[in-house]
Parts: C-alpha cells; sequence; structure tokens
C-alpha cells in the first residue's frame, strides 16, 4: 500500500462538505475525507479563506482527472502534488 493523498480545493466550508459527503456515492470512498480550513498567512477573514477535503488513497484507485472534474461541479479543483 503507498500513501497517496488527494487534495480538493473548495471556496467556501459549505462547498467542502458536501464534497465530502458525495465523494462516498460518486467515488465508493469509505473511509470519511478531513475538511480543513486553510487560510492564507496572515489572513483571518473568511473571505479569505480555502476549504480543503484531504481524501486518502492508499489503493491507488481514484482517477485524478474525475477528481478533479468532480470538484470543478463545486468551483474547485484537485491540487497537483
Amino acid at each position: 500500500m503507498s500513501d497517496v493523498r488527494h487534495v480538493l480545493v473548495l471556496p467556501d466550508r459549505d462547498a467542502a462538505e458536501e464534497v465530502a459527503q458525495a465523494l462516498g456515492e460518486r467515488f465508493g470512498v469509505r473511509e470519511e475525507p478531513r475538511v480543513v480550513r486553510d487560510a492564507l498567512a496572515g489572513e483571518d477573514d473568511a473571505e479569505d479563506a480555502q476549504w480543503l477535503v484531504l481524501l486518502r488513497d492508499e489503493e491507488e484507485r481514484l482517477d485524478a482527472a474525475a477528481l478533479d472534474g468532480f470538484a470543478g461541479e463545486w468551483e474547485g479543483w484537485r491540487e497537483e502534488p
């Protein structure tokens, strides 16, 4: 098993939570993804924050392009490692 992770970047908390929930339905993800707030250095304003959905893919079965398109449905993207 490898330690492959995907990071999906979303514009707000609601979108990140919806994506985290929908990943199981769309991709059959068994482990619940982590949702994390990522503020720019020195910024406390929620408007300047991005929300990350962290997803482990130890079996390397998830397609990066499909995840990017999926995140795009919520105006997000998959961060390249």
